[in-house]
């Protein structure tokens, strides 16, 4: 790993000269004016809310684990980099360089699609839950029987709304046509599920599952491309392959470790959370840097 601690963690930024910026629950983006600065943090949510302490490192491993995954995707859809390397970002940031390399990138402003599109290769999380109601998931009715972390006969398309604040909530296709037409929501689909299969077989190849992703779009000069975060343990499920029995909880690479300490505090989701204890937070950066090398083949650089 490294000699990062604790203390070393990025709550937030404040970039002298710069606008503030506006903070998503883990980012900071800096409007450029016709570009946007994406500064990934190292702040963790769960259940809607902002974890403290940040666990010291992870923006870090999530922003060049995207990277990693714009560049082997770049064949099958473009995305909204303008540069990684914080030596090739506008004039104005460059007193800001040494805080920004390999958590930063910048990138192309783009009309954003306003709905989340996951794919879903097995069935876990509100998925489950919604299977055990009354059998569907996001309302595809999924055969009888499953149990949990089991593998779908085949991934399956699951949009959901895009909330700035609270929960996003998971949609029927119909309701995404509504949203955004045929013709896109349709596109939509067909890209989420590529790029989730392209994922899910890189990710077998290194001993690990890929149980469910989201993805978001949007459009630059017109034309669709892939934007934010891609296939991080943020945004994705990941299991160790060795490990998975159906039916049990799986051991993950993801938040799913912070969510089950949380559950198991007996907090009650809506109250302040209770703060992270040092071995969830060391937990917690061990399994997204083992995410990291299993993907990518070697270590991220904090």
């Amino acid at each position: 790993m490294s000699d990062t601690t604790h203390s070393d963690a990025v709550w937030q930024t404040e970039l002298a000269g710069l606008p503030a910026p506006k903070r998503g629950k883990v980012r900071d983006i800096y409007d450029l004016g016709d570009s946007l600065l994406i500064v990934a943090c190292d702040r963790i949510s769960a259940y809607d809310h902002v974890l403290q302490p940040s666990i010291p490192g992870k923006g870090k491993i999530l922003n060049q684990l995207t990277n990693f995954w714009f560049e082997h995707l770049a064949e099958v859809i473009p995305n909204h980099l303008l540069a990684t390397d914080a030596n090739r970002f506008p004039a104005a940031l460059k007193p800001h360089r040494e805080v920004l390399q390999g958590r930063s990138v910048w990138v192309k402003k783009a009309e954003v699609v306003p709905f989340e599109c996951v794919a879903r290769g097995y069935l876990a999380g509100s998925a489950f839950k919604e299977y055990k109601r009354q059998g569907t998931t996001c309302g595809i009715p999924l055969p009888p029987g499953m149990v949990r972390a089991q593998r779908l006969d085949e991934p399956i398309f699951t949009p959901a709304t895009k909330a700035e604040d609270g929960h996003d909530e998971n949609i029927d296709f119909a309701t995404l046509v509504d949203g955004v037409g045929e013709e896109l929501a349709k596109k939509l689909r067909h890209l989420t599920l590529d790029i989730y299969s392209r994922g899910r077989a890189h990710a077998e190849e290194r001993g690990m599952l890929l149980a469910d992703t989201k993805f978001e779009f949007g459009h630059v000069d017109g034309n669709l491309v892939l934007i934010d975060e891609v296939l991080t343990p943020d945004s994705s499920r990941y299991w160790e392959a060795e490990a998975w029995s159906p039916g049990t909880e799986p051991v993950s690479y993801d938040k799913q470790f912070v969510r089950n300490w949380l559950d198991n505090a007996g907090w009650d989701h809506e109250s302040t959370p209770p703060q992270l204890p040092d071995e969830v937070i060391d937990g917690t950066l061990e399994r997204y840097a083992e995410a990291f090398r299993r993907i990518v083949g070697e270590d991220p650089v904090l």
